[in-house]
Order: C-alpha cells, then structure tokens, then sequence
C-alpha cells in the first residue's frame, strides 16, 4: 500500500506542505503546467532550497506579475508572496470556483479543490455569522494561497497514495494578528477547520498551523498518530517562513510502502429509495450489481412521503465502480437520483480451512484480528451439498462441521 506520512513536529502551512512534495520528488514542471490551467495571470512558480537550523529544505513561492525573481538569501527566504504584497488581490469563491471547473485538472482534483474551499468558506461564514455567499476569504482568496492549496491537492494525487496518516498537529502559541485583529494562536478559522485532528503546542510562540495548513491536512488524513510501519522510500522537507529557536521550521513527509497486511479500506455507499417499481425487477437489479462488481447489495423497508411503503436500496462498492453501478442503478430501477458517499471499512484476515466430518470434508472460513481469532464458520453451501448427498438435514452437517472444527483447534 503506498503510504504518505506528514510529520507536523512544527505545524503546517500550505506552501510547507507543497514544499515538501516538491522536495520529496514531484516535479516542479508538472505542478507549473497544472496551475497554468487555471488562467490566474501571470505570475512565476519558483522552488529554491533553504536552510531551516541546519536542515535543508524545499521553499515553494509564487509571485504575481512577469518581473524575474532574485535569489533570496537563507536569512530572508520565503515559500510564497508575503515579499509580494501585490499579489495579494483577493477572488471570491464563485470566481476560485469557476477557475477551479474551467481549469484542465483532473475530475477528482477538481472536486477535491472544489470541496476544499467550499469548505473554507463555510467555517469563515460560521465564524462571521454571514451567508456563505458574502463570505471575503482574504489571505485565502489571495493569488498564492490560491496556488497552495490548489498546488497541494494536484500534488498529493499524483503520489497516487492510499493511505495518508498525519502526525498530531503543533499548532504553536500565542497571538496572532488577522484581517479582523488580534486572536490567540490557533486562529480562530484555523480551530474550526480542525475538525477531531488532535492538536498540542511546543511553547513555540508563533503561529506554527496556518487555516490552510489545517484545512489541507485534515481533509486528505486517512488517520492520525505516529509513524506506522512503513518502508520509506523518499523524504521531503519543506521550509516554513521564519526561524525558530533551537529547532527547524519545516515540515516533513515521509513516501513509501506500508508494511502492514491492510485491515482497512476506502469503498463508496450508493443508496436511492424506491416506492414505484414492480418488485419483480428489485431480483435483477441485484444480479446486475453483483455482475458488475458491487461488494454488497441489500434492501431495506422504509415508509416514504405521502405515507407510502418503499424499498432502500443499499450498494456497497470499490470507489472506482461507483459510475458504472450507478448508471447501472438508473437504466434497471425507476429511481431518478443516486446519494453516495465514501467510507471506511474494516475486514478481518481471512482463510479457508478444510475440516473431516462424518458427512465428508467441509471447509470453514477462519477470521482474525490483528492475529487473533475472533470466528470460524462453515462455509453454509458445503453443507447444503453434503446435507443433499447423504440425505441428511443441513443442521446436522453444520452442527458436525462446527464440531470437527472445535476439536481441531
């Protein structure tokens, strides 16, 4: 499973975050040609390496107009355009968002950009007590904020990762000066953008986590805590802004291959209701779902509006058969609208053992949990078959199976 680690021992930023892909191996003419698309103006993408007490690392910055940058020397280094204060004009989200559609990103990075500053809007439009639409989304709607976060999802998605585990977040100290004045560290857009993510602070007094930083982090974390098992095959370091005392500002990533056998995985839930079909054809729909490569699909009574009786049709899949089964969902039922989300499913270790009964040879389907066996169960068609070639009932082939299993262990 291709991992991706973000070890925040000093928070995170957006251009930290790029920075660090960037130094971990994506290449930096692909982040330029997927930005390029999304018709911002001019502006010039660069990467320089910088040193962060002793460690070097990767600092991204973009800054508006067709001027050439200078090099910028280690003490005075900055990963985007606070040294460009031009550039900070500000777009509201319906314009980032048709930036966004019209840009030639991929679907998924579409969406993803799409939902990210949906989001980000939403928590400013909570904490103004405004509507979403009049939300000003200031350093956020600015040019390099812009290509932050966009820059990021672009970035993450082409390390093709399955899994992404973020560190506990140092979210630093203090008080910091916004827009709107002075708040406490974290800022106030930043807490509500961090959802369940835990948080601590070294003492550092500065803001180590930018809204950006825990916006990006928490909406792509599969899970948080430690490093887990993994082989590490590359590593980036991407700088942030300032020196800190005694230790480095910059953020790591780890990229690899988990060394763990996968208990988890990621699979998408469609659902409709249905209250106008001939029940007849709810067989056949199942036959197509399960043909086309639903993992599970199953029906539930439920009463609908106007009082009537209806059927919830439940289909659980692999993300990338959601198109197919959905269409499949539409062409064979009489529903007119789909919902799906994606979810977190865990399976146990499984293995098929063959047991000796007196009916003849059973098998028995063995699970584990983190080596621990927690079920052992005949496999029901064996039993069926042995029960109808000895003519004998079912239960007593089963119950046998059970039997041999039990005293085999």
């Amino acid at each position: 499973m291709k991992l991706l680690y973000f070890d925040c021992f000093n928070g995170a930023s957006g251009d930290m975050i790029l920075g660090a892909l960037l130094d971990a191996g994506l290449p930096l003419e692909d982040l330029r040609r997927a930005l390029g698309s999304l018709g911002i103006g001019e502006y010039e993408l660069a990467a320089e390496r910088v040193l962060r007490a002793g460690v070097s690392a990767a600092g991204e910055e973009a800054s508006a107009g067709t001027e050439v940058q200078a090099p910028h020397s280690h003490a005075h280094q900055h990963e985007h355009t606070h040294s460009h204060p031009h550039s900070h004009s500000h777009r509201s989200l319906a314009e980032i968002l048709r930036l966004i559609e019209h840009s030639a990103l991929p679907l998924a990075g579409r969406v993803r950009a799409r939902q990210l500053f949906e989001r980000l809007a939403e928590a400013e439009a909570a904490i103004h007590q405004m509507p979403v639409e009049r939300v000003h989304l200031h350093e956020v709607g600015a040019l390099d904020s812009i290509i932050d976060i966009v820059g990021a999802v672009f970035a993450i998605e082409w390390f093709g990762a399955e899994r992404i585990v973020v560190s506990p977040l140092n979210v630093g100290a203090g008080m910091v000066r916004s827009a709107h004045g002075l708040f406490p560290v974290p800022a106030p857009a930043t807490v509500r953008l961090l959802g369940d993510a835990p948080i601590y602070s070294s003492g550092v007094q500065a803001e180590l986590l930018t809204p950006t930083g825990a916006l990006l982090l928490t909406s792509h974390a599969d899970a948080f805590g430690p490093v887990p098992r993994m082989r590490v095959q590359r590593v980036g370091y991407g700088a942030g802004t300032r020196e800190l005392p005694g230790t480095p500002n910059v953020l790591r990533v780890l990229v690899g291959e988990s060394t763990e056998e996968p208990t988890t995985e990621q699979i998408v839930v469609l659902e409709c209701e249905i209250d106008d079909m001939n029940p007849q054809i709810f067989g056949v729909l199942m036959d197509r779902l399960y043909q086309a490569g639903a993992l599970e699909v199953y029906y539930s009574a439920v009463q609908m509006k106007k009082n009537r009786p209806g059927t919830l049709i439940t289909v659980l899949a692999a993300p990338d058969r959601r198109e197919a089964l959905a269409g499949i969902v539409f062409r064979e039922s009489t529903t007119i609208g789909v919902r799906y989300h994606e979810v977190h499913r865990e399976r146990l270790d499984r293995e098929v053992v063959s047991v000796e009964t007196p009916f003849g040879p059973i098998r028995c389907k063995i699970a584990r949990r983190a080596g621990d066996l927690v079920n052992a169960s005949p496999e029901f068609d064996d039993c069926v078959r042995v029960a109808t070639e000895r003519g004998v009932p079912v239960k007593d082939v089963h119950a046998a199976a059970v039997h041999a299993w039990l005293s085999r262990s």
